[in-house]
């Protein structure tokens, strides 16, 4: 199969270009590496330096007629997008519409949309919170994922484009970058591997920070195989369905870290902070929907993802 992923030089990306390449696929990355990064490049993959948004890309999906398109190009961050709607609408609306056009003109037979489930149900009432509820999403990063969803239902009626949608929780993992609200644990671990204290945010109510469902970049992967061939015109919520407060992660992250490398002890107490513009309160995914229609579920615990984490930071030290 030929499958072209944007965002391929990037966290996730790049791991799911991986595991395509693995099995045979026939990959091509696109990526304006903003956020990617050049080691990240699967060298059997044929990379492409350009930006969704361009007339070059709509050139480039003509040209190798790709049999889907797995789409993880975007703006990542929550608080850069309330600092910057607009540049968050250009690439998270505009770029995936240029994709969206680029695959009704060249017969793309599906498209993977990334989501985020870490977002865009808002301050949800249902809790751990399902497919089945009505998105109310409070940040303009989770507005244009929703705004997406919506114009892959469109494209489906009006053109028969099929597409399926995971919703991502907060991902974590090798080659994570401090960056976005699930860039925590790269956050964290950086700091901590300099010596320095690190920082919860939180509401006024809640001293130990917000709630957040963690999911390993290594069962994110096993969720995009399996969308190469089901979960057509789906959404799945893609996570643990497991809360976890900033402090308990950050507490997660000091015990494995101290554990191979002795820290001082003096940075086991993080400071803390009032949450930002954007920050959802609690998050969390329930995720038998994917369970049902995918086959899959979470292999890793926090504990096992985050050792696995750490060994690769130390392999790039």
């Amino acid at each position: 199969m030929k499958i072209l992923v944007t965002g391929g030089a990037g966290f996730i990306g790049s791991n799911v270009v991986d595991a395509y390449v693995e099995m045979g696929h026939d990959c091509i990355v696109v990526d304006n590496l903003y956020s990617g990064k050049w080691e990240n490049l699967n060298p059997r993959a044929e990379f492409y330096l350009m930006d969704i948004r361009s007339d070059e890309f709509q050139r480039l999906v003509e040209k190798k007629r790709p049999h889907v398109i797995n789409h993880h190009a975007a703006q990542i961050s929550v608080p850069e997008s309330v600092r910057d709607p607009r540049f968050d609408a250009s690439v998270n609306i505009d770029g995936f519409l240029n994709v969206l056009e680029a695959a009704r003109r060249n017969s793309v037979q599906k498209i993977i949309f990334i989501s985020s489930g870490g977002a865009i149900y808002g301050e949800a009432k249902e809790y751990p919170t399902s497919e089945a509820y009505n998105p109310v999403p409070l940040s303009p990063y989770a507005i244009a994922k929703a705004v997406s969803e919506d114009y892959l239902r469109f494209y489906d009626h009006e053109y028969g484009l099929d597409y399926t949608v995971l919703r991502y929780a907060n991902i974590y993992g090798p080659r994570q970058i401090p960056h976005g609200e699930a860039g925590v644990v790269a956050i964290f671990m950086d700091r901590l591997l300099n010596g320095k204290k690190c920082t919860i945010y939180h509401y006024e109510d809640d001293a130990e920070g917000m709630i957040r469902d963690y999911c390993f970049v290594g069962d994110v992967v096993e969720a995009n195989i399996l969308a190469l061939n089901k979960g057509s015109r789906g959404r799945f919520n893609i996570g643990t369905g497991i809360e976890t407060k900033t402090l308990w992660l950050y507490r997660a992250i000091f015990d494995v870290m101290d554990e191979r490398l002795g820290l001082d002890k003096d940075l086991m107490e993080p400071e803390f902070a009032q949450a930002r513009p954007g920050d959802l309160k609690k998050s969390c995914l329930n995720v038998k929907l994917a369970e049902k229609e995918l086959g899959w579920k979470a292999r890793h615990n926090l504990r096992e993802g985050l050792m696995k984490t750490l060994d690769w930071r130390l392999e790039k030290e």
